[in-house]
């Protein structure tokens, strides 16, 4: 069964706690995460700024499952007040409010979580780039990432190879991943998204999420790197 490399590191650092002595930062998000589009400047600076001995590791902890029912419209409607909360808190945030007119939106993440990880298959920075061809096709294009052609079509517009991503985006490994990363967001106790947790001195502590800057979270980071 295909495991990526760095689920293979958490791995082996949930048996051996002495790797935890390498610091490592645990990036849990949901590609179609509202509040982690909003997140996305403020992280790369934070990743930009990061001390080289912490190794960064992105999760993805699913924020809806798999379902072919059409969203509630209270749901929607709760949804938009979100996209516009968010863009009244973090400044530059933007959204495209025509995605509830020109899709038909499902409560279902779970897709685009495969996705990130169909692509992660094709190299680690494909990790990273998926997510923001998922971002950037949900909110500013209205494009709907819960469907399997959208997914394709973002995958081939990054480089990917498309028969490869179609291949492995719903595989019995793909899926078996999700499920272990989901599991082990759990086990470090995150409860919502955007989440960092640092592993660093046989300890597991999270760090706050700042959505306007990077500075208090590094203050944060060393000042727990130095305990």
């Amino acid at each position: 069964m295909w495991i990526t490399r760095h689920a293979q590191v958490i791995a082996k650092a949930t048996l051996n706690s002495s790797i935890m002595k390498n610091a490592k930062l645990i990036y849990i998000h949901d590609p179609m995460c509202s509040w982690c589009w909003g997140f996305s400047p403020v992280l790369q600076q934070l990743l930009a700024s990061l001390p080289a001995n912490i190794k960064v590791i992105r999760m993805l902890g699913g924020l809806a499952a798999d379902s072919d029912s059409p969203m509630p419209e209270e749901m929607q409607r709760s949804l938009q007040q979100t996209w516009q909360v968010i863009q009244g808190r973090i400044p530059g945030t933007e959204f495209n409010f025509d995605f509830w007119a020109n899709c038909a939106p499902r409560r279902s993440t779970y897709p685009a979580c495969r996705g990130v990880i169909a692509a992660r298959r094709q190299g680690e920075k494909c990790d990273e780039e998926m997510t923001h061809a998922i971002q950037t096709a949900y909110y500013l294009d209205a494009k709907n990432p819960s469907d399997d052609s959208t997914l394709i079509e973002l995958a081939e517009s990054i480089g990917l190879d498309p028969g490869e991503f179609e291949g492995a985006l719903n595989s019995t490994s793909t899926q078996q991943v999700l499920a272990d990363e989901i599991d082990f967001s759990r086990k470090l106790g995150v409860q919502g998204f955007p989440s960092l947790v640092l592993m660093a001195n046989n300890t597991t502590r999270p760090i706050k999420v700042d959505y306007t800057e990077a500075k208090s979270m590094l203050t944060a980071l060393n000042a727990q790197l130095a305990t």
